[in-house]
């Protein structure tokens, strides 16, 4: 089969865009009003204005599009498909030569189109309406300013150093830095380094009132200042603030951050999984498509399909769900845990697709 644009192709995109737009449209109102009565105290504690959450609200839509996309397409696909078959135009089509495979594989390059619009919106402008939308929350419902945020406790690893610091405030400066520097064996530790203050950038840390310590030679040294050339850049941390995850960084912006974490020593398998799961879920509207052929071809009872459906996006989320959380604590491999859920749906589905691929029926 041709993949070129083709009458039956653009008759099922078109038909498809237009249940799409509907489902779409209902999703994100129940979304938006299931939020608008949890968060309606707050709002009206905060005084906020209707205007000001109209725009509260304007700012999430790209982000209820990018989460909600792979089921409102899967029900869209279960929709038409079942329509179709009642209007007997699967009949008509399949008597014409045009068997349920050549459908099939149309419509998942339907659901490849979708996919590109689904990464589109969650890393542009998902991405940005949501970090609107959280600042609005933050700095007008919850009244504190994320630009003033103070961190306390911080601690990482750079190469051969591992770095406590007691405060890091936005200036990217500080109380309380200690340093431990370790032989290259890591079983020992070379010298300790402490500073009242610092200033830090990626590359090179001024340290302030610096007392130093060599254990070997029994040794301390008090300077004025002192440079480290820890590649760590303090930005890094506000980036996974308490008040942020890594979902809501792009998805090039979070592969710098994996690289720069990674580089210093950092455990880096928690971001490598979220930065899977991105592509991976993207690529969901893609599995939907086989799973809503592969239930329409066994069943094209509206009502059933569209129930099978609502069962199969539950059981697709909770194994997505399981996958990360397995991912992020180490237990699976990254791409494992973020691509184990599309691949046991495209398995699963495939079952049911690869006799129609091959036969002209059902």
């Amino acid at each position: 089969m041709s993949l070129r644009p083709s009458l039956l192709f653009r008759y099922l995109f078109r038909a498809n865009v237009m249940l799409m737009m509907i489902t779409l449209a209902v999703g994100i109102g129940l979304y938006l009003l299931t939020d608008l009565f949890e968060r309606l105290d707050n709002f009206m504690s905060a005084g906020l204005t209707a205007k000001m959450v109209a725009i509260y609200f304007l700012y999430k839509i790209p982000l209820v599009v990018s989460q909600i996309l792979p089921v409102i397409f899967l029900l869209a696909v279960v929709i038409q498909l079942c329509i179709m078959a009642r209007s007997r135009e699967l009949v008509a089509l399949q008597a014409g030569g045009i068997s349920m495979g050549t459908i099939a594989a149309l419509l998942i390059l339907c659901g490849v189109i979708w996919s590109a619009v689904e990464l589109g919106f969650s890393e542009v402008l998902g991405v940005k309406g949501e970090r609107e939308s959280k600042r609005i929350w933050v700095e007008e419902v919850r009244k504190r300013d994320l630009a003033s945020a103070v961190f306390t406790d911080v601690w990482f690893a750079d190469g051969q150093w591992i770095v406590t610091l007691k405060t890091l405030r936005p200036g990217n400066d500080g109380e309380g830095f200690a340093g431990f520097e370790l032989t290259d064996d890591g079983l020992s530790m070379k010298r300790m380094i402490r500073a009242e203050h610092f200033k830090g950038r990626a590359g090179s840390w001024t340290l302030s009132d610096v007392t130093e310590y060599v254990p070997d030679a029994y040794t301390t040294r008090t300077l004025p200042a002192m440079e480290l050339p820890l590649r760590q850049d303090p930005k890094t941390f506000r980036m996974f603030s308490n008040d942020s995850t890594p979902q809501q960084l792009p998805l090039w912006q979070l592969g710098e951050a994996i690289d720069r974490l990674s580089s210093s020593g950092s455990n880096v398998e928690a971001l490598r999984t979220a930065w899977h799961m991105k592509l991976a879920y993207a690529a969901s509207i893609i599995a939907m498509a086989m799973i809503g052929v592969a239930l329409v071809s066994w069943n094209s009872n509206i009502y059933m399909a569209t129930a099978l459906a609502l069962v199969c996006t539950f059981l697709y989320y909770a194994a997505f769900t399981m996958g990360s959380a397995l991912g992020q604590r180490g237990i699976l491999p990254p791409a494992v845990a973020a691509w184990g859920a599309n691949a046991l749906a495209v398995t699963l589905s495939g079952l049911r697709l690869v006799p129609l691929l091959f036969h002209k029926k059902l």
